[in-house]
């Protein structure tokens, strides 16, 4: 085999290929990221944050704990006040979707049934988290994102 002398268009062919590699691969990131960015939480988060610390505390005044489980294609959603006690919210709004994409949000529809609020929901495996926005009796807004572990 005869040894073939490396050229300066060698080096040149090298260094753009492997630039060419490099800049295709940051726009297939960059055209993804953008394109599965499921959008803004709030419109404006300086008009949230003046209310954020005096809804925490309105929240965490309720005292509730909050537990999520799922169960043989059955999403169970248990609230208990500070005695223990199960709680029963109205639901402004409940989402359970993947914790990276919108692709998979659902509405999962809740029944009440004496001790927690239930709803039929088939999940794959993977990270899940469902985001709530309820009212207490009293009115008081209960805002949480519960993440969910649904085993293979």
């Amino acid at each position: 085999m005869q040894d073939r002398p490396l050229r300066g268009w060698h080096v040149a062919a090298m260094f753009t290929g492997g630039f060419a590699i490099i800049i295709a691969v940051n726009l297939a990131l960059a055209f993804n990221a953008v394109r599965t960015f499921p959008g803004l939480e709030t419109d404006s988060a300086y008009v949230a944050s003046q209310h954020f610390d005096a809804d925490r505390a309105a929240q965490d005044a309720l005292g509730w704990d909050v537990t999520l489980d799922h169960a043989g294609g059955t999403l169970r959603l248990a609230i208990a006040g500070p005695g223990g006690a199960p709680v029963r919210p109205r639901i402004v709004t409940a989402t359970l979707g993947r914790a990276t994409s919108v692709a998979e949000d659902r509405t999962p529809r809740f029944d009440w049934d004496g001790a927690a609020l239930v709803a039929p929901a088939q999940l794959a495996p993977g990270n899940w988290n469902l985001r709530l926005d309820l009212r207490a009796p009293d009115g008081t807004p209960f805002r949480r994102r519960i993440p969910l572990r649904v085993p293979e």
